[in-house]
């Protein structure tokens, strides 16, 4: 997974009063984030089902249930 402590250039957007109400991210640095947060959502999942009491099974089966018309459902 790579180093999960990233250091990000943020800048702040403050109100009136100097409060912070937002931040701005360079757009690679989000991109980053956003890849983090997609691995982190995965990880979950992954914990979730495993804990679960659900029956396991067989990808080739999974993969047999939805319509083959959903083309980012295909298998590889």
């Amino acid at each position: 997974m790579g180093n999960f402590m990233m250091r990000y250039k943020e800048r702040y957007l403050v109100d009136e009063n100097g409060n912070r109400i937002g931040v701005f991210l360079d757009i690679a640095d989000y991109q980053k984030l956003l890849e983090k947060l997609e691995e982190l959502e995965a990880i979950c999942a992954y914990d979730a089902a495993k804990d679960s009491d659900d029956e396991a099974i067989p990808s080739e089966m999974a993969i047999a249930l939805f319509p083959q018309s959903q083309p980012h459902m295909r298998a590889l």
